[in-house]
């Protein structure tokens, strides 16, 4: 058990014992205030019995027949029934407490006599009043009736004291239980064991401590995929720079053992490097991007201006007989990164040539629809399988062959792309045509308010 257990348990026990005692003792201070207020006869069934067995042995037998009653039996001696003639004295010679016949003599005036209270005719005609102060009542010794209220109160103080500690216990147990399982949790997910989740332990709960179980695997969740995503990139770059480091090697060594095709292994050599500066700078923008690191001021976009330039440029690049159309529709803007935007759409066009077949156009649509900016760039390509289109947004991801056999790039274009464009909170999809091509749409919101704050470099 933590300590957070023990304050829990400990701060509800005392809590519970403080009211038990402040409500025992505003009741029993009620109850003694009571008392004072109401007839000093004493009552209930054995006092009503006493005195009703009392009263008709005297109407029956007479002040003899009662007298031989009270000592037949010890029972009499502890309910001591006063026999009080109309002078107001008792017949066998006991006091007679003067409060308490005045006040038994106003109720049996005000008709208001109960149990325990009796006024009966004799054989010889005369009338007694008949009862049993509280005062006078005798329990069998003056210990033994104190030993008893203090074993009474010993024991309904120890069953309160049970009663509580049992709740408290319980009260403990439940709001810490599942504290213990997010610690142990906890502890395990820094251990390594990134599939630890607590919800299996924590049921079907419903509280704040619940919310935070759940958000504690929804952060175990992100994090394994987040961790197993970084292990898959760093096995894909890994790959990736084998192929051209081997060329550069083979490259080399060709230059070395066949000094005549010197000029042939310099051009390799050059290309290859080309490859490797091209792979490390989309990973570099692809790991900034990831990390929030800074791509440029926030600031209002003119997208139909964008979309006009990179559209331009993909023109000019563009061979044997490629080209690309723009149609846009109205003025959109947006507040956000340009330089993000610029290389998404780059990214998103230059992939649409790349798969297009000579001669073939690709097609850019945008336009500003219900508050949302939606591009559409589509090509007239081979288009992809429908299970590649589901991860052709993940890193090192690539298309079908380009109609040219051209290189199919390394599969980091889209993934640049999706991540500036979630940046700026939208989306990018991408689906075949029926006519044959591939489709792919950015959605943006339009005027979006402030982006979070950059991280620095």
């Amino acid at each position: 058990m933590g300590r957070l257990f023990w304050k829990i348990f400990l701060g509800f026990w005392i809590v519970q014992i403080a009211i038990g005692a402040a409500v025992g003792a505003a009741v029993y201070l009620h109850n003694q205030a009571r008392m004072r207020e109401i007839t000093d006869v004493a009552g209930g069934p054995q006092v009503d019995f006493a005195v009703t067995s009392a009263a008709t042995v005297l109407h029956l037998g007479g002040v003899s027949a009662l007298r031989e009653l009270f000592t037949s039996s010890t029972f009499w001696q502890h309910f001591p029934v006063l026999v009080v003639n109309e002078k107001g004295a008792d017949i066998f010679g006991r006091p007679v407490p003067q409060n308490v016949l005045s006040k038994a003599q106003a109720a049996l005036a005000a008709g208001d006599a109960g149990p325990g209270l009796r006024l009966v005719a004799a054989p010889d005609g005369k009338r007694y009043l008949m009862f049993i102060p509280i005062e006078l009542r005798v329990h069998p010794s003056a210990a033994a009736r104190a030993a008893l209220v203090r074993d009474e109160l010993i024991v309904r103080l120890a069953a309160a004291v049970a009663a509580s500690l049992l709740f408290s216990l319980g009260l403990a147990w439940y709001l810490t239980r599942p504290v213990r399982h997010l610690q142990r949790a906890t502890r395990a997910l820094a251990a390594g064991s990134l599939d630890t989740r607590v919800q299996p332990s924590i049921g079907t709960r419903r509280d704040e401590i619940a919310d935070l179980g759940r958000d504690f695997d929804h952060m175990a969740t992100r994090l394994q995929a987040l961790v197993t995503a970084q292990q898959r990139l760093l096995h894909d770059v890994s790959h990736e720079l084998r192929s051209p480091l081997a060329r550069l090697g083979v490259a080399v060594a060709l230059a070395r053992q066949q000094p005549e095709k010197l000029e042939t292994a310099l051009n390799r050599i050059e290309r290859e490097s080309a490859r490797l500066d091209e792979l490390v700078g989309e990973l570099l923008t692809l790991s900034r991007m990831n990390a929030g690191v800074d791509m440029g001021p926030e600031a209002e976009v003119d997208l139909a201006a964008l979309i006009g330039e990179v559209v331009s440029d993909a023109n000019f690049e563009a061979a044997e007989g490629r080209a690309v159309t723009l149609e846009c529709r109205g003025s959109p803007h947006l507040m956000g990164r340009e330089e993000l935007l610029r290389r998404a759409l780059e990214n998103v066009v230059r992939n649409a040539l790349r798969f297009s077949p000579p001669g073939g156009e690709v097609s850019v649509v945008a336009g500003e629809t219900g508050g949302e900016i939606v591009i559409q760039v589509c090509d007239r390509g081979p288009g992809m399988s429908e299970a590649l289109i589901e991860t052709v947004f993940e890193p090192f991801v690539r298309g079908a062959q380009s109609p040219t056999g051209a290189r199919a790039g390394y599969g980091l274009g889209l993934a640049i792309a999706k991540h500036a464009v979630e940046t700026h909170k939208g989306a990018i999809a991408a689906e075949n045509r029926a006519e044959g091509g591939l489709c792919v749409t950015l959605r943006l919101p339009a005027g979006v308010p402030a982006l979070p704050a950059p991280k620095s470099a």
